[in-house]
Order: structure tokens, then C-alpha cells, then sequence
């Protein structure tokens, strides 16, 4: 079985939109709406010049989990699949090696209400139980990107986690957070 996005065929093609790793020379393309303060609203980073960006955005560790989503040729949307181990006691530790991923997502403004973040999201974890063969998925938010939570809901995913005031905002008010997960055989039932 893959153990990386590096590892799968490329691109994962739905109705709409084609998936694939990213590359460098995405850099310019993923900037042009992450800069948007309504996209870096609740986004790790804010990008602060074109310079910077590329120099991040082209980092190995980051580019290994990282995919565009392109609709008709053009870049509108990035996402994350970060493979990781699953906590476990020391003996059986083996087991949980790669076994789940926290996966993310943003898309440009222009192409929000169509139900294309949804289906990226939804291609992603068809990836993540189906091309890498996961047990488990999780992502997380800032309890007020209310447009995210949806996103996870309508897909599924369950909430099992709800922060109080545990995450830093950039603007300095400590905000709440979500967690939301999902197993492979829940994603299985939920597709048939």
C-alpha cells in the first residue's frame, strides 16, 4: 500500500475539477487567493509578499502533502494530506504507523458556492481510504469557520472535538476550535 501522495497515480480526476501534487511553480497561482483577507481569515499563515510565499510554498516537507485542484485548467483550491501515526501504547506502536491523516483545504473566493470544495474534499478522502488505504481521517478548524464545519458535516465527518478559547487568532483573541473525523468504513457505508 502508498505511504505518501508521492506514492499514487496522478491526477484524481472527478466531475469537475483535477487533482495533483503541487508543485513550486504553484506557488503564484495558490497566493493569488490566499493573500485575500477572506481566505487568510482562518488559515495557518497569512502570506506577506510573493517572495516569502514562494520560498514556503516550495519547501519540500510542505510540497509532499500538499495538492492543487484545478478546474478547467486553472489552479482554484489547495489541500493537505498530512499522513500520520495513530497514538498508541508502546507495544502495539507498530500498528499505528501511517494509519490516519489530518487532511485541510482552501479555495479561491471566486469559486465558493458550487460545490467544488466539496467535491475536492470529497476526492481527497476517497484517496486517503481507497489510494493509501487509511483507517482514519481527521481535519480541524477555528470554531467560527462556519463554512468549513459544514463542509466536514455534509461529508460526513463527525465532530468529536470542541476547543474553548485554545487557539491563537492572529488578530490576538484567543478562538475556539474543531475537530472532526471520520473512519474508512464510515466513508465506505456512507458511498453506498
Amino acid at each position: 500500500m502508498p505511504t505518501s501522495i508521492a506514492d499514487l497515480t496522478w491526477p484524481v480526476v472527478t466531475d469537475r475539477l483535477s487533482l495533483r501534487p503541487a508543485v513550486a511553480a504553484d506557488a503564484d497561482a495558490v497566493l493569488a487567493y490566499r493573500r485575500l483577507p477572506e481566505v487568510n481569515e482562518y488559515m495557518t499563515s497569512a502570506p506577506s509578499d510573493a517572495a516569502e510565499w514562494a520560498e514556503v510554498f516550495g519547501q519540500e516537507d510542505r510540497l509532499s502533502k500538499t495538492l492543487v485542484a484545478e478546474h478547467g485548467g486553472r489552479v482554484i483550491g489547495d489541500l493537505m494530506i498530512a499522513v500520520e501515526d495513530a497514538w498508541a501504547q508502546t507495544e502495539v506502536r507498530s500498528q499505528a504507523e501511517g494509519v490516519q491523516a489530518e487532511i485541510g483545504w482552501c479555495l479561491d473566493p471566486a469559486y465558493q458556492g458550487r460545490g467544488l470544495a466539496t467535491e475536492a474534499v470529497a476526492a481527497v478522502l476517497t484517496t486517503c481510504f481507497d489510494a493509501l488505504g487509511l483507517r482514519r481521517v481527521v481535519a480541524n478548524c477555528f470554531a467560527d469557520n462556519l463554512a468549513s464545519r459544514r463542509l466536514m458535516e455534509r461529508l460526513g465527518m463527525r465532530r468529536e472535538l470542541h476547543t474553548v478559547r485554545e487557539s491563537l487568532h492572529r488578530s490576538g483573541r484567543w478562538l475556539d476550535g474543531m475537530g472532526y473525523a471520520l473512519l474508512a468504513d464510515e466513508w465506505r457505508t456512507r458511498r453506498t
